[in-house]
């Protein structure tokens, strides 16, 4: 009899938390809602088995319960039963499969004037491509992909010249407009979701995939990766911002074409070495770094990260916080360089700066450091020395003092909150699996260790000489 009044219980408890639930589906945002009524069906259809599968078991517990002196009847078959049952259960799966069907031949049917974008996945961030005016994507091959071209394009198709290469995990597109989203991963298998939307769909190495959708409301809508891609797999969002007609061709207006990109002067070091004397008076005229002006050594940092962060700070991804007193600071100083051009003339002659190994004022346990390591290493190498791919930067051989910090600021929120600092978003997560103040030193201590030059740049100085 007590198991009888359990399964009874579990039976209400699960309608009540049903009906009771704040958890339901998000909002609707797309032009896909037989999916919700393909899932309601499957709900109520699995539903109402639970209910009387638990149900008839409490009954039978209670009128075939034990009782002296009575017997059981042997009845080895019923064919009205199973006919009840066969057939029964024929219009539940029918049920939940017909729906089913029909969303997906409107799936597979995409609407021939729908918007196209490229969305291409890999461990662990998104990027995006856009025909250019004539209306086609050029010709990609993963054996050109490279630091220099992400997107692995081909040079010599003039249909790509004209593409629109969006290299962030944030990507626009009109309201009201079928919207076809090409899928292509560049290394293992990633899943593009936005749970607004109601769609997704694998991206299968070696092979393009896609799905197409109609947005119906204006708004920032996640993308998340919902297919098990590595360490670093929850922390792969993105966004999709749906705009109305005016917003989004003003934006397309102002994003750069593959052509503008192979066309753009490369950063003048001569002319940054006189722009970078704001610079020196905090990091020093070797960029070396200065402690007591809360100023990192930049020397020997990856050029391209240093423009990203110059750049985040002039955008207000970085420095906005109200807890990044020094971060702030930065705001101010960077507006002295005018425009990207100057930028790149700064980064110029940053890397031409000596890359002396800074002062070490961080003690930890190296070794437990070490273990911490082990998750650091997918994305910063196992040197320390940082992987573009990865939008990992240089770690080994920089001030320890501001690496400690950084960490911190990650684990606070104080950097890496802005909506559109994915790369920092992503250190915030990967942060936190340094527990306190300790796990941090004793990281930082072990990057310590590291050497602070890439093992092929020493093979090289050893082949030619140098030292």
């Amino acid at each position: 009899m007590p198991f009888a009044v359990v399964l009874i219980l579990l039976v209400v408890g699960s309608i009540l938390f049903h009906l009771l639930s704040p958890w339901t589906f998000t909002e609707l945002a797309s032009n896909w809602g037989m999916v919700d009524f393909t899932v309601d069906i499957t709900l109520y259809v699995t539903g109402f088995v639970f209910v009387a599968v638990n149900l008839f078991m409490a009954y039978c517990v209670i009128k075939f319960r034990h009782k002296k002196d009575s017997r059981a009847t042997y009845e080895p078959e019923n064919k009205r039963l199973e006919a009840w049952l066969t057939g029964l259960t024929a219009v539940g799966v029918a049920a939940m499969l017909t729906p089913g069907l029909f969303v997906w031949a409107d799936f597979v049917d995409v609407p021939e004037e729908a918007h196209v974008v490229e969305a291409v996945g890999q461990q662990w961030h998104w990027t995006f491509r856009l025909p250019g005016e004539d209306g086609r994507l050029g010709e990609v091959d993963a054996e050109r992909i490279s630091d220099d071209n992400p997107f692995g394009m081909d040079p010599e198709d003039p249909n790509g010249q004209d593409d629109v290469l969006i290299y962030n995990a944030e990507i626009h597109i009109p309201i009201d407009k079928p919207v076809k989203f090409l899928l292509r991963s560049k290394d293992v298998l990633h899943d593009f979701a936005v749970a607004q939307f109601r769609v997704k769909m694998d991206l299968v190495p070696g092979m393009n995939t896609f799905l197409w959708l109609t947005p119906t409301k204006a708004g920032r809508f996640e993308i998340l990766c919902e297919e098990l891609c590595g360490i670093a797999h929850h922390t792969m969002r993105g966004a999709v911002i749906v705009d109305e007609a005016d917003n989004y061709d003003t934006w397309l207006a102002n994003q750069v074409t593959y052509a503008e990109l192979n066309a753009k002067v490369a950063g003048n070091a001569a002319i940054g070495a006189a722009q970078y004397g704001v610079c020196a008076a905090c990091h020093g005229q070797q960029g070396e770094g200065n402690l007591a002006m809360n100023a990192p050594k930049i020397a020997g940092q990856s050029a391209w990260y240093l423009k990203r962060q110059i750049m985040n700070y002039k955008n207000g991804l970085r420095g906005t916080h109200e807890g990044d007193t020094y971060g702030q600071q930065m705001i101010g100083m960077v507006a002295t360089l005018a425009d990207e051009q100057s930028v790149d003339n700064v980064v110029a002659h940053i890397t031409t700066l000596p890359d002396t190994p800074p002062e070490q004022t961080i003690d930890g346990d190296v070794t437990a450091g070490a273990k911490h390591y082990n998750v650091c290493a997918y994305c910063h190498g196992k040197d320390g020395m940082g992987i573009q791919a990865l939008n990992a930067p240089r770690a080994a051989g920089m001030s320890d003092w501001y690496l400690a910090r950084q960490l911190q600021n990650f684990k606070d929120d104080v950097r890496g909150a802005h909506l559109k600092d994915f790369s920092g978003m992503q250190m915030g997560f990967m942060g936190d699996i340094l527990h306190d103040e300790q796990a941090i030193k004793d990281v930082v201590a072990y990057i310590n260790t590291l050497p602070a030059v890439r093992a092929e740049s020493v093979a090289q100085n050893q082949g030619t000489g140098g030292t």
